[in-house]
């Protein structure tokens, strides 16, 4: 695709897992997000979940405020799920900090990651009002969904702006060796999203060994979350340029042949 590139939203979940691990601020998260906005990301996006295992409500307001008028603010989470102790619920996250955007993912306590997308044939009349509820607010809705889906067109009967395209098994093929299917299920899924006005995220397991190949199937993709992966490998080159490092594989995939 020429003319356009691709958003890259940095996920913060694992910066605040070491600081978790040991209490206290260290690594501080704060820090985390001015480096990779002054690397150049064009988002941040963190996932609140309810048992608060990794980012934790103060630290969403804390990314808002550091991300307003600058980069994009992207929270994920699920909708379903009522507030818990600190926890306040993803609307009210969402009330207290206007993310420009907020994906819906259909996960629990008990996933140790997101592994499925939304089934909207089960969930989507469920969803439709809390969509609602969200774009009164100003924040864009992103739904998490698997590439196969039948439903995948539902979303935006109900109202969502986006999908987010879940990248697992993509991830998965391509390490095996053996990812032509997975080629194929992402272009489909991206041009059925498009063929309905609906714009295409993905998102997990995403690296730099198979960033690229993916926005070159799929040139439609607008924007990629990208954590586990480049936390780890910023373990070894550092955090400014691990993220330059997915910049510039963005570029290429978008570069004219």
């Amino acid at each position: 695709m020429t003319g356009s590139t691709t958003l890259l939203s940095v996920n913060l979940n694992k910066i605040a897992v070491l600081r978790n691990s040991r209490g206290g601020e260290r690594p501080d998260l704060r820090s985390a997000a001015e480096t990779v906005i002054a690397a150049g990301c064009g988002g941040i996006t963190v996932h609140p979940r309810p048992d608060q295992r990794h980012i934790r409500p103060h630290d969403v307001l804390l990314l808002a405020e550091l991300c307003r008028d600058r980069v994009e603010f992207n929270i994920e989470g699920n909708p379903f799920a009522p507030e818990r102790g600190d926890y306040p619920g993803l609307l009210a996250l969402a009330e207290r900090t206007r993310p420009t955007q907020v994906t819906f993912v259909p996960d629990g306590d008990g996933q140790i990651t997101s592994d499925h997308g939304f089934d909207l044939a089960r969930d989507g009349e469920r969803l439709a009002p809390l969509i609602r509820a969200f774009n009164a607010l100003g924040c864009r809705v992103s739904l998490f969904m698997d590439c196969d889906t039948p439903t995948l067109e539902r979303s935006a009967d109900i109202g969502a702006a986006r999908v987010e395209l879940y990248t697992g098994p993509y991830a998965l093929a391509y390490e095996h060796g053996d990812v032509a299917r997975e080629f194929t299920a992402c272009a489909k899924a991206t041009r059925r999203a498009q063929a309905v006005g609906l714009g295409v995220n993905a998102g997990h397991d995403l690296d730099q060994a198979n960033l690229g190949d993916l926005l070159r199937a799929a040139p439609g993709i607008g924007e990629v979350s990208v954590g586990h992966a480049l936390i780890g490998e910023a373990l070894y080159a550092g955090l400014e340029a691990t993220v330059a490092t997915y910049l510039r594989i963005i570029a290429a995939a978008h570069a004219r042949p």
